[in-house]
């Protein structure tokens, strides 16, 4: 085990409430793109803002031709090691929070209570309502896509959209509000595979340093963060929690 890998797992062994924060770069190790980087996703296609999906009915049809023409990468998507890692140590008791950046689903894959993780930017593996807040799923509406072209519509008259938060769409306060509370508790904040620089939810390592807690970021690349933290590790996730967690393959399963 390297020096850095070892002050990790000593700080991890000495936290009490330790608080996970993770972006993009957990998930790129289980085949899912950074939509944000070079020839990523929104480098293609060019974002659409949610004034314009809930003004425009053609701007929901391209919205949905978008998702249902994708290759279905985050329904078949699995957790990765990293993952995995983060859930064993929810499992101890060590993590109090895990607060994600990601819309993937695959922290709640990994074995990880819903209750246990806070969603900034919502979920892509499901729709709702915008106004009964009923809920869809993907399989059943890509099946009526493709057999009719039927574009989501809910019974109330509201608006069906996937669950996540687009370019333009207010932060869900019920959910920045957790993560806040569970950011300002803690005494370890551990920021995973993002790139810190979208707020406001890269504000949270600031808060959680500024309270006095420690600071570690993990992430393939150096980011604005960096020196601000105790420890930063520059290097691929899923090995390094691997390794630092003692991940078996019983945890795995």
């Amino acid at each position: 085990m390297t020096d850095a890998r070892a002050a990790l797992r000593r700080m991890l062994d000495e936290a009490r409430r330790v608080v996970v924060f993770t972006g993009a770069g957990i998930s790129t190790e289980s085949g899912i793109p950074d939509f944000r980087s070079p020839g990523g996703y929104w480098t293609k296609n060019k974002p659409i803002q949610f004034e314009d999906y809930m003004r425009s009915a053609e701007v929901r049809r391209e919205a949905w031709r978008r998702k249902f023409d994708s290759d279905g990468t985050f329904e078949t998507a699995r957790p990765n090691k990293g993952h995995m890692a983060i859930a064993k140590l929810v499992r101890t008791g060590k993590i109090s929070r895990v607060i994600t950046q990601n819309v993937d689903n695959l922290h709640q894959h990994s074995g990880i209570p819903a209750d246990r993780i806070v969603e900034l930017h919502g979920n892509a593996t499901y729709a709702t309502c915008l106004m009964c807040r009923t809920r869809y799923e993907i399989d059943a509406l890509r099946q009526a896509w493709h057999e009719d072209g039927q574009m989501p519509e809910c019974d109330c008259g509201g608006v069906v959209k996937t669950a996540t938060i687009s370019f333009g769409q207010s932060m869900p306060q019920d959910e920045m509000m957790r993560a806040r509370d569970a950011t300002l508790d803690c005494d370890l904040f551990l920021a995973i595979g993002s790139s810190l620089v979208v707020y406001p939810a890269a504000g949270f390592p600031i808060m959680a340093h500024q309270n006095g807690a420690g600071l570690v970021i993990l992430n393939r690349d150096p980011t604005e963060l960096d020196g601000l933290a105790d420890l930063v590790i520059n290097d691929e996730i899923g090995p390094v929690m691997a390794d630092v967690v003692g991940l078996t393959n019983a945890d795995m399963e």
